[in-house]
């Protein structure tokens, strides 16, 4: 008996329609002879699949698998295949029961139970690939909030009706108007194409950081070059996805860029700014450099706009891009070149001067970090000073003195040492004073 529902609204109506549509459906197939034959094939169908796949999976386990210590593509292309063994089953039960609505339609002229049988089967296929083989957050999370709907729509025959209804539904943002179905396509491809670029961006970084032959800051250049790429490349496709006019967006796009370029010219500059240091290196990722402005620190990043300093006591300064071409820039290269540093001391003035040259060149060249080349060790005579004679020592070392602390320190102390076992005296600071005029009395 049919239910009054005139004065409901149309959405209730059409709930109402749909779920009559189906009890009808599933009185005639309780009620047909063909329909239980159907269930049969199916019972069958699935049957069959849980024996040949007991018995085929671990047949194809063991050939495809590779050995553990096996490397290289074709190695990994193995492993890849190996994750899909679960869909085993729901295949092939998808299989068997498309054979079996071949036979169904020749003899009855109707298969829909077996029909929506297979696509069931199917379902449970994109329910085990999102629930067991699926390991990504991001593709889990699109797996089970967008491929299992679609696949239950499927499975109920739906599908067709839901994507029509969305393509006839609209959304409008000003003059522009879209239909709803584009706006999700949009949504889900975007989704996709951006998650595609993000791992097609990280595959090629490590395959250009494994380029040792590449100066850093040519690989550094490559990469961010094709990042940019695959990311345009994203951008422009899925516009054609949502069906938007490129064309449409030319006029829109030059205003945005004159704006553009009269609003961010600093920014603009700092990224050209950045292309040049990549492109010449004068200033690259593990150099340690000093700005006419004072920052100094140890370059740990480089970014299109601005590059980052570490400090020695372990703070960041964010540089911009500019400041490298337009100021001096003192370039200490620790990435690997040498660099001099001195260490003052002074001596007694009873000292024999001569001697002290080839006494503290022996001992800080025992240093394990001071190079013979380009230069050993120069002791040098500075100087005539109030209390001592001066004197200082250059070295080179790779790598950079943390202020007067790290090789400096060393060499004094192997300095300290010298003197101490020559027996030369290191002078106090003296001073003599004069007193003229008679000296004044005590009182008692």
């Amino acid at each position: 008996m049919a239910l009054d529902l005139s004065d409901q609204p149309e959405i209730v109506q059409q709930a109402y329609g749909y779920a009559q549509q189906g009890w009808d459906l599933a009185l005639s197939w309780l009620l047909s002879p063909a329909a239980w034959s159907q269930f049969a094939l199916l019972v069958i169908a699935y049957l069959a699949a849980v024996i040949v796949a007991r018995r085929l999976r671990p047949v194809l386990n063991r050939q495809i698998t590779p050995a553990e210590e096996a490397t290289g593509v074709i190695a990994d292309s193995r492993r890849f295949a190996v994750i899909f063994l679960p869909l085993l089953l729901p295949l092939l039960a998808y299989g068997f029961t498309a054979i079996g609505e071949t036979l169904v339609r020749s003899m009855f002229d109707s298969g829909a139970v077996i029909a929506f049988g297979k696509r069931v089967f199917l379902f449970l296929a994109a329910r085990r690939l999102v629930r067991d083989i699926v390991h990504d957050p991001f593709l889990k999370l699109l797996g089970r909030y967008v491929l299992l709907p679609v696949a239950a729509l499927y499975m109920f025959g739906v599908l067709d009706d839901v994507l029509a209804a969305l393509t006839a539904l609209t959304v409008t943002f000003g003059n522009i108007s879209i239909s709803a179905m584009a706006l999700i396509r949009g949504i889900i491809a975007g989704s996709i194409l951006f998650w595609l670029g993000g791992w097609s961006t990280r595959q090629t970084s490590q395959f250009i950081d494994a380029q040792e032959q590449m100066r850093p800051s040519v690989r550094q250049l490559v990469g961010k070059a094709i990042e940019f790429a695959i990311f345009a490349a994203a951008f422009l496709l899925l516009l054609n996805i949502m069906g938007i006019n490129l064309g449409a967006l030319a006029v829109l796009g030059g205003a945005i860029g004159v704006g553009l370029g009269f609003g961010l010219q600093k920014i603009a500059s700092n990224f050209i700014s950045g292309v040049i240091l990549l492109i010449e290196g004068q200033a690259t990722v593990g150099d340690f450099v000093e700005l006419d402005g004072g920052e100094s620190g140890k370059i740990v990043k480089m970014t299109a706009r601005a590059a980052i300093l570490e400090t020695f006591d372990g703070r960041w300064i964010v540089v911009p891009n500019e400041d490298f071409i337009t100021t001096r820039v003192t370039n200490f290269s620790d990435s690997g070149s040498a660099n001099r540093y001195e260490a003052p001391f002074s001596v007694s003035y009873d000292t024999d001067i001569n001697l002290i040259p080839p006494l503290i060149e022996a001992a800080v060249s025992k240093h394990p970090e001071v190079l013979d080349a380009p230069y050993p060790p120069d002791c040098e005579l500075r100087g005539f000073g109030d209390s001592g004679i001066d004197f200082a020592v250059e070295f080179w070392v790779n790598g950079l003195d943390d202020g007067p602390n790290k090789y400096t320190s060393d060499v004094l102390f192997l300095i300290w040492n010298a003197l101490k076992d020559a027996g030369v005296e290191i002078p106090y600071p003296q001073r003599v004073v004069e007193i003229k005029g008679p000296m004044p009395e005590l009182k008692s």
